[in-house]
């Protein structure tokens, strides 16, 4: 059944939302609280709404390009599993750390790990994966600003 492309690509899906559901649980009304609101942000700082839908856009793509990589390896490959594990805490506990806990230099030390790590994705896999490759890249780019406007809080604030 773990054979069908269909069946992991809902896996990863279901697991890639349930980051962003729990991210969203963890940042505790983070973008919207007095704190937030009061930061001096970048002035590229994209509107609130297009978080959510950049996320979501780019958790879907990531499904796909996580179910082609899959197919690649093992399913349970170790090296794949732990790169998968670590990419979903560090996304999660990204809003926790900057939202909730307002730590905004640990947030830029998260992010930052998150970012080496998408670009090891995209860069270390892409001979294999080809033109599937190109689904990780909204990701990668939008992992780039993220840390620019992390950093951005960072420096100014």
């Amino acid at each position: 059944m773990l054979n069908k492309p269909i069946i992991r690509f809902l896996i990863f899906l279901i697991a890639n939302l349930l980051a962003l559901y729990i991210g969203v649980f963890l940042m505790n009304d983070g973008p919207r609280t007095d704190w937030y609101v009061s930061l001096e942000k970048a002035p590229w700082t994209p509107p609130n709404w297009m978080f959510g839908a950049a996320w979501t856009t780019i958790m879907i793509l990531f499904s796909g390009y996580m179910t082609k990589l899959s197919f690649q390896h093992n399913f349970l490959n170790k090296k794949l599993t732990l790169l998968y594990a670590v990419q979903w805490i560090l996304n999660v506990g990204w809003n926790f750390v900057f939202f909730n806990q307002r730590e905004t230099v640990l947030g830029l030390v998260v992010i930052s790990i998150l970012l080496l790590l998408i670009i090891y994705f995209t860069f270390n896999f892409k001979n294999e994966l080809k033109r599937y490759s190109l689904l990780i890249l909204p990701y990668f780019l939008w992992m780039i600003i993220a840390t620019s406007l992390n950093t951005y809080i960072v420096l100014n604030n």
